[in-house]
């Protein structure tokens, strides 16, 4: 007799109860003169906010953790990081329910207009896939809602 595999996550994730317990989303302090602050949603593909979701973010040297809210939502301080091979960007990991592996994602930074048209990862993408990955300017900072699926989807990086 053979026996049907068991699903390697039936119930959960529990990152509230586990991992989102400290306070982990200050990449720098808010007070530094770069701080700047980034919001954002974690939605579905029918845009119904994810509850139970995490957001690590990290920016080459310094890294974040933060789970979404009652309304799907999430926040860090980050500073924009110095240059290197390409525009500045955010490296963002995403956990949510259903998803047997994060999804990898970036922000890159709205006010960065010349640098994002010569990097060569996102020339490489079709100006829909490039627009998922832009933040917005919002009250001093910068917002990235994040679509687990459906018309308005993030482009997600394979790993």
């Amino acid at each position: 007799m053979s026996l049907g595999r068991t699903p390697s996550q039936t119930v959960g994730p529990f990152f509230a109860i586990g991992l989102c317990d400290r306070k982990e989303n200050e990449l720098v302090d808010s007070r530094d003169p770069a701080a700047l602050p980034l919001t954002g949603l974690l939605v579905d593909g029918q845009g119904t906010p994810i509850t139970d979701g995490m957001i690590e973010v990290w920016d080459g040297r310094r890294w974040g953790r933060c789970g979404t809210d009652g309304s799907g939502a999430f926040s860090f301080v980050v500073a924009k990081p110095a240059v290197g091979r390409g525009a500045p960007c955010l490296e963002v990991s995403v956990f949510g329910r259903g998803l047997l592996r994060h999804q990898l994602t970036r922000v890159y930074f709205p006010d960065e207009a010349e640098a994002n048209a010569a990097d060569a990862f996102l020339s490489r993408l079709s100006p829909d896939e490039r627009a998922t990955l832009l933040a917005e300017p919002v009250d001093g900072g910068i917002r990235f809602d994040i679509h687990m699926q459906g018309p308005l989807a993030t482009t997600f990086f394979a790993h």
